[in-house]
């Protein structure tokens, strides 16, 4: 099977509202696009595109690779169909595989099950024809299949990404309640931030926010951090593809930028957190980082965005504490943050009410499961005409 130089039909997934920024790194790329939905794209491309792909997209999850689809009305349908797959030029029988999936199928209580046909299918056909089973289990840093199963329709895919690409790989510290470097990716991208005038991060807390400010304002990708894919881990891979896609990263590095990008925070120990994270990410130096309270924060002349991620607080109860919070929060743009795009990413939207301003736009995004909304704020210098 020449899965690294055929075409064959490609899912992107991205969580649950990431997909329109997903659609456009994806076309940046130079890559058309055959259909979109609320959590990904499908391309029609190579495992060895998928490569590039991999390594380039801030806002994509996992990129699946499908070896053949099938109708399948229980588990010993998946177990013939999968079986019938040349496994055997695609792993290793030295090799580890792990299984992940998707499943919608009356006959299955526990996708667990599925997982273990689809498993045993594979290491049954490799033993027949090399004598071994490769081993297996739930670890993803090396072979990854999947199955997509609904209803009577049923699809295996290579995972080409394998440990999710949602995170980007220089967080080593994530602190209290971190926002997905994908989602704050999407955040970023959804302010229409021109990379040139400040981006100031009040209450930064680990400093995702800030350091993939930075990130996306050097053009540095997520595929300089990380060294291990699934796509490695397939027969035939060749990794002078991968070598040679790290070095286009490197070269396309932008290294010499006058944005001000600013991080503040209360917490002494949050902004040590948010240095040693930017200096893994190789922007440290880019970020001016500064304890203190939010309102002692200084924001540049001219325009800029600033945006705050607060803590959204029980979603039925609202804290007093937190209402006084996010009042400050209104009172603070209203006053010292004229000229800038304002933006407060919350989860809360009892709370949003006491941030006291009129919401020019309210963007929606997810934050794991909890439905969340960007509020975006227009602070004139002046009376608006």
């Amino acid at each position: 099977m020449q899965v690294f130089n055929n075409s064959s039909k490609v899912i992107i997934t991205c969580n649950n509202r990431l997909s329109s920024y997903l659609q456009k790194e994806v076309r940046d790329l130079g890559f058309s696009i055959k259909r979109s939905f609320s959590t990904g794209v499908e391309l029609e491309v190579s495992l060895n595109d998928c490569i590039k792909l991999n390594l380039n997209l801030r806002c994509a999850s996992q990129i699946l690779y499908s070896i053949k689809s099938f109708e399948a009305k229980n588990a010993d349908d998946v177990y013939r169909e999968v079986a019938s797959i040349p496994w055997e030029d695609l792993i290793d029988f030295n090799g580890y595989v792990s299984i992940n999936s998707n499943v919608n199928n009356e006959s299955i209580t526990t996708p667990l099950f599925a997982n273990l046909k689809v498993k045993d299918a594979i290491a049954d056909r490799i033993k027949a024809r090399k004598g071994l089973r490769p081993n297996s289990g739930p670890d993803l840093n090396n072979t990854v299949i999947h199955l997509y199963w609904q209803e009577n329709q049923a699809e295996i895919y290579i995972d080409s990404s394998g440990e999710t690409l949602a995170k980007h790989g220089y967080r080593k510290h994530p602190g209290k309640a971190p926002m997905l470097e994908a989602l704050a990716s999407g955040v970023i991208y959804a302010t229409g931030w021109d990379m040139k005038s400040p981006f100031v991060n009040p209450m930064c807390g680990s400093g995702t926010l800030a350091i993939e400010a930075a990130l996306i304002a050097t053009n540095r990708k997520p595929g300089l951090f990380r060294m291990n894919y699934g796509f490695m881990h397939i027969l035939n891979y060749d990794e002078e593809v991968f070598f040679e896609e790290r070095r286009l990263l490197k070269a396309d590095i932008i290294k010499n930028i006058d944005t001000k990008i600013i991080a503040t925070d209360i917490s002494p120990e949050a902004v040590d957190i948010s240095i040693k994270n930017a200096q893994t990410a190789g922007v440290d130096k880019l970020i001016e980082f500064r304890t203190c309270d939010f309102k002692e924060t200084e924001i540049p002349e001219g325009n800029g965005v600033i945006i705050f991620n607060p803590e959204y607080g029980e979603r039925l109860g609202v804290h007093s504490k937190l209402e006084l919070t996010y009042k400050d929060i209104g009172d603070f743009l209203k006053k010292s943050c004229r000229g800038y795009l304002g933006y407060v990413f919350t989860g809360n939207p009892e709370l949003a009410k006491k941030i006291g301003l009129r919401a020019s736009k309210k963007v929606e995004f997810y934050n794991g499961r909890l439905d969340c909304r960007l509020m975006e704020y227009e602070l004139y210098e002046g009376t608006r005409r």
